[in-house]
């Protein structure tokens, strides 16, 4: 128990030192890889990621990587999304996680955003007609986690970023850090904290930046001008989450059965770019197998009207979860879903497909 308790203090206190520098929106727009942000799974975007104290799987990924230290075999998993309906902005993730030994868990996740075809202009040809470009982002994810202990979870997670178009682009590496703690009689009390996208610095290279010139010296001749990008930081963040399990109803001897579950789940996530976010939500379950959320995001002046709101999300989402089992051996197969409202633009789209062995 003493050893639990140094492992959880020592996360809160780095966390809350993170807190106290954090929140600042006069600092929006001053960090770069914005893709980071991006929640790529179903499960986790259906309650809007206030389920970061209870995440499992290869999702705990992106919410809180002390959550893939549940995996104990082998758990693969893709998901779809349509960013921003009518945009042609694309997000796709993949990848697996693997028990070893008693206790660890390896991981390794892709997510890769794509925008589609956008029309090329210059300077002297602001309408374009010189073809189209794509911009991308991609990230490849590398973590361990452990369960320590019963009630402690806790893992590391190594991202290699990558994001710009075909002749810019910047290159960086973050870290993510994260632990759980399951508590109560029947592990139905939950805390989460994590750091995420703690990094250095990432700056733009490439051929783009090169301009041609005419110089008029005697006669004239042209020459290349070298531009150098400003660096710009990770959008660094803490996630502070709360979820407890309540269990409906019970089996005909009197215990307790969780044949019906219904989690209540929040976060508090503190940003180092922008505003802090307070996130809610519910999960219905029956049997583990029919699964139905829901899930409110909130940030200053989000309800306040289109003038004062800084975000096209609104607040709700909502998602489902169907998961059967496959044999005798825990084999299951699941397909999510869930959607995020905006205004503009037609909402966001996540589908997902997960096979656990």
């Amino acid at each position: 128990m003493i050893k639990n308790i140094k492992y959880f203090g020592l996360v809160t206190l780095l966390a809350s030192n993170f807190v106290s520098q954090a929140g600042n929106p006069e600092r929006a727009g001053q960090a770069g890889a914005g893709a980071l942000l991006i929640d790529p799974y179903a499960r986790n975007s259906g309650m809007w990621g206030s389920n970061s104290a209870r995440v499992q799987g290869l999702e705990a990924q992106y919410l809180n990587i002390a959550g893939t230290a549940s995996t104990r075999k082998t758990e693969m998993m893709f998901n779809r999304t349509s960013w921003l309906g009518g945009t042609g902005i694309y997000l796709n993730s993949f990848g697996f996680t693997q028990g070893v030994g008693e206790t660890g868990t390896i991981g390794l996740g892709f997510v890769a955003l794509n925008s589609g075809k956008i029309e090329m202009t210059t300077e002297d040809q602001p309408d374009g007609g010189l073809g189209t470009y794509q911009y991308t982002a991609y990230n490849v994810n590398l973590s361990y986690a452990k369960k320590f202990s019963e009630n402690i979870f806790a893992g590391i997670n190594v991202k290699l970023v990558s994001e710009g178009i075909n002749n810019v682009t910047a290159r960086g590496v973050a870290i993510d850090a994260g632990i759980q703690y399951h508590t109560g009689k029947h592990d139905q009390m939950h805390l989460g904290i994590t750091l995420k996208n703690w990094g250095p610095k990432m700056y733009y290279q490439g051929d783009g930046l090169s301009r041609q010139m005419n110089v008029a010296y005697g006669s004239n001749y042209q020459m290349t001008v070298d531009n150098k990008s400003g660096a710009f930081e990770m959008p660094a963040l803490v996630n502070i989450g709360l979820a407890y399990d309540i269990f409906m109803t019970k089996d005909t001897a009197g215990a307790l059965s969780k044949k019906h579950r219904l989690s209540v789940c929040g976060s508090f996530v503190s940003n180092s770019f922008t505003y802090d976010n307070i996130l809610g939500g519910l999960e219905y379950s029956w049997k583990e197998m029919i699964m139905v959320r829901g899930g409110l995001y909130t940030e200053k002046g989000i309800f306040n009207g289109a003038d004062q709101r800084r975000t096209v999300f609104t607040g709700p989402s909502m998602g489902a979860t169907f998961q059967l089992p496959v044999n005798e051996k825990k084999t299951t197969i699941s397909l999510d879903y869930s959607y995020r409202f905006t205004n503009p633009f037609a909402g966001v789209h996540t589908f997902g497909f997960r096979l656990n062995l």
